[in-house]
């Protein structure tokens, strides 16, 4: 696996690097230089972010790599010990609207099945569960994507809205929605937007224990990563095998 860095000499990337002595790094000088890699076969894909902002990061994505989705997002691989759970999206839609709302869903859903090879169980987060918190726009878009993943992939689990309780802790979901198919077993949790997304990923990172990777980009012709810049060794050397794995399975 090529992968254009543009951080190649950073102290952190070079230790992280020792640990995969079949991976081939190429230098970059700069996230736009590394997208071009991507985009002319160079490079089979791209890892920055960690000296660079997301926004630079992400530009030189969208410039230069062609899209095989409506639109691109991110999401977040989150593994602690055994357990692994995709968070989207935490790193470029804002406020998104239904269609992107769905191609974040769907996307993501594909980026867990080709890392893991399990079946997915999305939670389609909200503060309120099952209309608990009474009408709202915003619940709306839930129900439609809701229903378009059912129909267009009957073999996934999905719930929403739900809150997060409910669709991560068996014991909570008996309670509240024993009627859901994802008995409190989520792997994928989709927030409604990008402040919640973010908070939810930077939580799970400092409180709870995970090591989370990327976020990786999806939606390109390649999975790319836009690393935090407090990314840790552990979320480096993850977002690295994340990447390998995804683009095996591509």
């Amino acid at each position: 696996m090529k992968i254009a860095i543009p951080e190649l000499n950073n102290p952190v990337f070079k230790e992280v690097l020792k640990s995969f002595p079949d991976l081939t790094p190429i230098s970059a000088s700069s996230p736009t230089v590394a997208a071009q890699m991507v985009a002319s076969g160079q490079a089979d894909t791209l890892i920055s972010g960690l000296d660079y902002p997301s926004r630079d990061v992400l530009i030189a994505c969208k410039d230069n790599i062609p899209l095989n989705s409506p639109f691109f997002s991110s999401c977040f691989i989150c593994q602690k010990d055994n357990q692994i759970i995709a968070l989207a999206d935490g790193g470029v839609n804002k406020l998104p609207n239904l269609e992107q709302y769905y191609t974040i869903v769907e996307d993501t859903a594909n980026t867990f099945v080709k890392y893991t090879g399990e079946q997915p169980k999305i939670a389609l987060l909200s503060y309120s569960t099952h209309g608990s918190g009474g009408k709202n726009p915003d619940l709306d878009r839930i129900y439609a994507a809701k229903d378009k993943i059912t129909t267009n992939h009957p073999d996934w689990l999905i719930d929403g809205e739900i809150q997060l309780d409910a669709a991560i802790n068996p014991n909570v979901a008996a309670k509240k929605v024993p009627n859901s198919p994802l008995k409190g077993n989520a792997n994928i949790l989709i927030v409604p937007d990008l402040n919640s997304g973010n908070i939810l990923y930077k939580s799970l990172e400092q409180y709870s224990g995970f090591t989370c990777a990327g976020p990786i980009i999806q939606g390109f012709i390649k999975p790319l990563a836009d690393l935090s810049r407090g990314s840790t060794p552990a979320d480096i050397t993850l977002t690295i095998k994340v990447i390998s794995k995804l683009l095996e399975r591509s």
